[in-house]
């Protein structure tokens, strides 16, 4: 079976369009499936769309949020919730196209991916949205290592099992190809359809993107680092201390045998200092270390993931 899960806020002249069009789209393709609403904590008539669209179709399922959790908890609640064999995510506001599922669907079935990521290669979109849109993919590539040209659109293709442990939070649903690539998944994509916003506005806003910019970070260290952080703590407090300590021995040398004064010195200051910091770093990695053993002790976490046994 096929799930497709469509989390929404605020897209009531959009929400019946498109379910119509996902319907036209996977009824050709003769496969059972259902499709999962999200509301994100709508403040409009979109839930009360869906929920009476919900009572004639019974391959629809909504889901509703007490609250806006945001993009990435919608989508996590859809994972939890679907019961596909495959998941489809794509956004609400009609710029996805649905008649690319089949391809998408043709894709992941046929060859060797895990997950298969729409690329909207025509986008649709004012310049500044696009332009910055490019900045972005270019920084996550060299940050995450990942190689797909698109990873800011929701239109994916999942296997169920990549959707298991995922943990989904801030704006996190931008980076799950990293996630899943750095878990040894297999990173597709495929060329989409992308269409212009012809009802409602955009959620995107500078909070949105700066929040977006601090998640990449955290996911740029739990990549390099999650499983041993006092690595980069510890690096960068034996640098600073090595440091700190060859220029401290320098002037203490200077003022013995040379005289020098260090009462008007910044460089003594600075040193002292660099000697301070170096060991509160390699202190947070020790205590960083001792936190990843006890995230990894808990329910049965595994630093490793399994494709399969043989024999």
């Amino acid at each position: 079976m096929i799930s497709i899960v469509v989390p929404f806020y605020n897209e009531e002249e959009n929400v019946l369009p498109l379910y119509e069009e996902i319907s036209e789209s996977i009824d050709r393709l003769n496969k059972d499936f259902e499709i999962i609403f999200v509301d994100d904590g709508s403040t409009d008539s979109t839930y009360d769309i869906m929920a009476d669209l919900a009572k004639k179709e019974e391959r629809l399922k909504i889901i509703k949020f007490r609250r806006n959790f945001g993009q990435s908890a919608a989508l996590k609640a859809g994972f939890d919730n679907a019961g596909g064999e495959f998941i489809i995510t794509l956004d609400a506001d009609l710029q996805n196209d649905p008649h690319d599922i089949p391809a998408m669907i043709d894709k992941i079935d046929t060859e060797d991916y895990d997950v298969v990521c729409g690329w909207r290669f025509n986008r649709k979109d004012a310049g500044s949205k696009k332009l910055f849109s490019k900045f972005a993919n270019f920084l996550r590539n060299k940050l995450t290592s990942e190689q797909i040209h698109d990873s800011g659109s929701t239109f994916r293709i999942y296997k169920k099992e990549c959707t298991r442990d995922l943990e989904l939070y801030g704006e996190l649903h931008r980076y799950i190809p990293a996630m899943l690539s750095w878990k040894g998944y297999r990173i597709g994509e495929i060329k989409t359809n992308h269409r212009e916003r012809l009802h409602g506005k955009t959620k995107y806003n500078c909070k949105r993107l700066i929040k977006g910019f601090l998640d990449l970070i955290v996911i740029t260290f739990w990549q390099k680092y999650s499983l041993r952080p006092i690595h980069i703590f510890g690096g960068i407090g034996m640098t600073l201390g090595m440091l700190g300590g060859i220029v401290t021995v320098y002037l203490i040398f200077m003022r013995l045998f040379f005289g020098t004064g260090l009462a008007n010195r910044p460089l003594f200051t600075a040193s002292i200092l660099a000697i301070i910091i170096g060991i509160q770093f390699f202190t947070i990695g020790i205590l960083a270390d001792v936190m990843i053993k006890i995230y990894y002790g808990q329910n049965g976490r595994k630093n490793y993931l399994i494709e399969g046994t043989f024999g």
